[in-house]
């Protein structure tokens, strides 16, 4: 059986996932969610309120999911992506780019709402003008 789970929880990353010491470094579903939340907030105030709505909106979907495989990867993303939050955004070098590998993986509907996301990002990181 735990064969299975490792089969089945492919991870997005290069690196290989041990679920044991994934699920030792993983937090509950609502302290992760509050970590998000309140890591937003050292962010600029239109990257918050996108990362806020889109965090809310994408735990509201998944609140009634009972798959264990889901939820482990679910968490999982969510916690690599709260340990990639800049803790200090003014700073451009602390954000990285998507891994190449995870591209490979998605979806052509996950795929879509990148593209989407990049969009949204653009419109409110317009240059002004004067500048």
């Amino acid at each position: 059986m735990y064969s299975t789970f490792v089969r089945l929880a492919d991870s997005a990353t290069t690196k290989h996932l041990d679920l044991r010491q994934a699920s030792v470094a993983l937090y509950p579903p609502i302290p992760l969610y509050r970590k998000l939340l309140r890591a937003h907030r050292r962010l600029p105030i239109e990257m918050r309120s996108l990362g806020d709505d889109y965090v809310k909106a994408e735990f509201r979907r998944h609140r009634e999911i009972t798959n264990p495989v889901h939820i482990m990867g679910f968490l999982t993303q969510w916690k690599m992506y709260f340990d990639e939050l800049p803790r200090d955004p003014s700073d451009s070098r602390s954000f990285k780019k998507l891994d190449p590998t995870v591209y490979e993986k998605m979806s052509a509907e996950q795929l879509g709402q990148l593209y989407e996301f990049m969009h949204a990002t653009k419109e409110i990181w317009k240059p002004l003008d004067g500048e």
